[in-house]
């Protein structure tokens, strides 16, 4: 049975209704064949990318370290005046208000503009080898960089240092690059110079000074022994405000989960010492700072608690001499009927109420100082009876806003956008630091009101006593409460002076940041590594699907049988010789074996009928191989004893004759223009029972000529003189000509070559044969690659002769390797 006969004609009804002729976009199993026959590309890939990767991460891939450095932090201890960014970004946080007001310094603009110009950050050293430069902390190096910040600077340019001698150094600068618009570090901005040429490479000395219009600096000699000789040294000049940004978005700080008074702080860079001195350096600016801003605080708290404490001791002084003369004089000391539980409670009451209106006074100081701006006369919240660290920040803010609008002030007008912008900045930073005083305000405020309608209350009963000793009463009330006063103001000055006296940083040092050999933290050599070979072996990935997704020829078999429906004859492999005549040079071979199976399939087509069968061979357009099929086809029919005559209609493009030999002057064209008889074309070869008729001369009427009447009456003509009639037809896809051959053909062969025939071509004929307009039809797959096997996709053909002996190609057969690998490990196996 010819395979696919049967599915087309139990399926009959069904495929009616399908869609033939449709391909899929993807076949996965050809696209893994194709992976596999190109597994070169992959493995020379893995190569290429395992060196790309090396070569990177031994020259090129710059190492990024981290250092830590942990502190704890005293709790209530906040400083109005360390600056720090935005407001926004504190206030209303809950939990560690200190802490989050640490890390908030420890970031801000002003903290590390002050570790930047203070320990010259703005210079980057580094040295540069053959192909990798490398960065360098400053104590590394044996020179230090000192500029001119009178002088104006070229940054982000790179100047080269050469030891010439222990203490000279030949300066070399960029061969271009040079720029009119250089730095002033003492403005912190860039103005414009006249151009000028190229400063010459020059030799100093350490400590003489390099003069030039872009750069002015002198080589200070490091203290430190260094233990590198270098070859060179890069240096490099940046804008402060560059460094300063460079320098917080490396800097991480995180507190610890079950102690959050305990901050780590990160730090990340290029070389590891750069960020274990940074670290170190600003913390302890950091508790300096802290130090001294505790000490300005406390001392005004001081200050200010002295003076009241003056005016209270006068007032107790005064008290206590009207209460020693109502004693004396009225004799008062001793009242009868004394309510003591009634009047304890009310000293008690006066007492806390005195408390709260001395720290009422306090606060009233603090917002009478954030009024005027005289935030160097604040004095600590501690005085007013409380510790709030987003309060102290929103009135550090505020000073720092204040600061920053008066030097704004300098360059911009007063309507300006700037000017605009930090005035908003004050007015929420006010409406912050406002807000919360209000609150303590109201909170204080709330409780004298409840004390004094609680003292109201006592005060009724005591309206019995006398008039005299009523009087005592509300003396003795009077100078209680100012006792009170006084003895809450002298604790707290005590408080004060003891944080005075003590003179400590609430920050301090729990593990400073070491250099212990820590290895970098990025990049991640094995992960580039796995991207970069990853990525190479992706290449030849997407190649080869990108061609699957655009390849549009056919491949694969059981794709083909499975699209058209239309049953398949047979299979030929690669015709390897230099002519068509395959069947009579190699009659062993495999092709030629399958021709004949070919020869045998085609009467399922055709039928058991007797007399003379027409076989036409077609495809779709030249070069599918359909003049080969029919030479082949012709010769087997010939060499069994079959009478056959091979027509070669194909008038347009005539080819027979060139491998027969035969001289193509006469041929069908002549004969259907009434030039010459049968006789005159039909020519003999080598085979006995095979004839050809050649096209002939290339006629203008070509598609006239093979659909005439007379061509008709020459197929019947020759039917009574062959048994089998072997027409090779013109394609199907350029012109309708072989159409009408088929009319009068008993079985057609449509050939597909493999890797060639596109997959759009074949709609036209499956459409016809499934709407019956063609029949006895059937399909050859010509040209398939005999090294993937003749049932590939299949499981049809004759590919399994090779390597068996069974062909003449078995000579010269080598199997593949991966069959050789197989077959050596099952051998192995085997033995017993």
């Amino acid at each position: 049975m010819i395979p696919g006969k049967g599915i087309t004609v139990e399926n009959n009804n069904d495929s009616q209704q399908e869609k033939h002729g449709s391909f899929s976009m993807f076949n996965i199993e050809h696209f893994l064949r194709r992976v596999i026959r190109n597994w070169y590309w992959f493995v020379f890939m893995l190569f290429i990318g395992y060196v790309i990767s090396w070569v990177y991460g031994k020259y090129y891939a710059q190492n990024i370290y981290a250092s830590n450095l942990s502190l704890s932090i005293s709790n209530n201890t906040s400083s109005y005046f360390t600056p720090n960014q935005s407001i926004n970004f504190i206030w209303g946080q809950n939990g560690n208000q200190d802490g989050v007001y640490l890390k908030k310094m420890l970031l801000s603009r002003s903290h590390n503009e002050f570790l930047v110009k203070e320990l010259n950050l703005f210079v980057d050293y580094s040295t540069k080898g053959a192909i990798k430069s490398t960065y360098l902390d400053k104590d590394d190096v044996p020179v230090f960089v000192e500029i001119d910040k009178k002088h104006l600077q070229q940054i982000e340019y790179d100047i080269t240092l050469i030891p010439k001698s222990a203490n000279t150094y030949e300066v070399i600068l960029p061969e271009e690059e040079q720029s009119t618009n250089l730095y002033d570090y003492e403005s912190e901005g860039f103005k414009e110079i006249n151009p000028y040429a190229r400063p010459n490479n020059k030799i100093i000395k350490i400590g003489e000074w390099y003069n030039a219009p872009n750069l002015r600096f002198r080589l200070n000699k490091n203290s430190a022994e260094t233990k590198i000789k270098f070859t060179n040294i890069i240096f490099r000049l940046r804008s402060v405000n560059q460094s300063v940004n460079d320098i917080v978005s490396t800097v991480g700080i995180e507190f610890d989960k079950e102690i959050n008074t305990i901050m780590i702080i990160t730090k990340k860079g290029y070389n590891l010492n750069s960020t274990v001195n940074f670290l170190n350096r600003s913390v302890s600016e950091l508790q300096k700072k802290r130090l001294a801003d505790k000490i300005v605080v406390d001392k005004n708290t001081d200050i200010y608690l002295q003076n009241n404490l003056g005016t209270i001791r006068k007032k107790l002084d005064s008290s206590a001499n009207v209460l020693n003369y109502m004693k004396t004089s009225e004799k008062l000391y001793d009242i009868k009927d004394r309510d003591e539980k009634s009047l304890t409670e009310i000293k008690e009451l006066e007492a806390k109420k005195a408390d709260l209106e001395s720290k009422v006074a306090s606060l009233n100081q603090i917002n009478k100082s954030l009024s005027t701006q005289n935030f160097e006369q604040m004095i600590s919240t501690s005085a007013a009876g409380f510790q709030d660290g987003l309060f102290t920040a929103s009135v550090s803010e505020l000073k720092a806003l204040y600061l920053k609008r008066r030097e704004m002030a300098l360059i911009y007008k007063p309507n300006s956008e700037p000017m605009k912008e930090i005035n908003r900045l004050i007015d929420e930073a006010k409406v912050s630091s406002n807000g919360a005083l209000r609150n303590y305000y109201k909170g204080y405020y709330d409780e004298i009101n409840k004390i004094n309608q609680k003292v109201a209350d006592a005060n009724a009963g005591l309206a019995s006593y006398p008039e005299k000793q009523r009087k005592y009463l509300d003396a003795e009330r009077g100078y209680n409460m100012i006792e009170a006063t006084y003895n809450s103001l002298l604790g707290r000055q005590n408080e004060t002076q003891m944080r005075m006296a003590a003179n400590q940083s609430d920050i301090s040092v729990i593990d400073p940041a070491k250099n212990v050999g820590q290895p970098p933290i990025a990049p991640n050599i094995q992960a580039n590594k796995a991207a970069i070979i990853g990525g190479l072996l992706l290449l030849p990935l997407l190649f080869i699907l990108a061609g699957e997704f655009l390849d549009n020829k056919i491949r694969n078999i059981k794709e083909l049988i499975q699209a058209t429906k239309i049953p398949l004859l047979g299979v030929i492999g690669n015709n390897n010789n230099e002519n068509m005549l395959t069947v009579l040079e190699h009659p062993k071979s495999s092709v030629s074996e399958a021709f004949r199976g070919i020869r045998a399939n085609v009467r399922f087509l055709s039928g058991e009928n007797e007399g003379s069968k027409v076989i036409l061979v077609t495809s779709s357009i030249g070069g599918e191989g359909k003049t080969y099929v029919s030479i082949n086809l012709a010769s087997v029919l010939g060499l069994s004893d079959k009478k056959t005559v091979l027509l070669g209609m194909d008038l347009r493009k005539p080819k027979i004759f060139g491998d027969f030999k035969i001289d193509n002057k006469f041929g069908i064209s002549n004969y259907l223009t009434g030039e010459v008889e049968i006789d005159q074309i039909i020519n003999k070869t080598n085979i006995a029972n095979l004839d050809v008729a050649t096209s002939g001369p290339i006629p203008p009427n070509p598609s006239e000529l093979l659909m005439s009447e007379r061509n008709i009456k020459f197929i019947e003509e020759l039917k009574k003189i062959y048994d089998f009639i072997i027409i090779d037809s013109p394609p199907v896809g350029l012109v309708a000509d072989s159409y009408e051959l088929m009319k009068h053909s008993d079985a057609n062969i449509y050939v597909v070559r493999h890797e060639y025939t596109e997959k759009y071509m074949l709609k036209m004929i499956t459409e016809k044969y499934h709407n019956g307009e063609i029949d006895h039809i059937g399909l050859v797959y010509n040209d398939y690659n005999t090294k993937q096997g003749y049932g590939y996709g299949y499981g049809y053909g004759y590919g399994y002769g090779y390597g068996y002996g069974y062909f003449d190609e078995d000579k010269n057969y080598k199997e593949p390797m991966l069959i050789r690998i197989r077959n050596k490990i099952r051998s192995i196996f085997n033995k017993k």
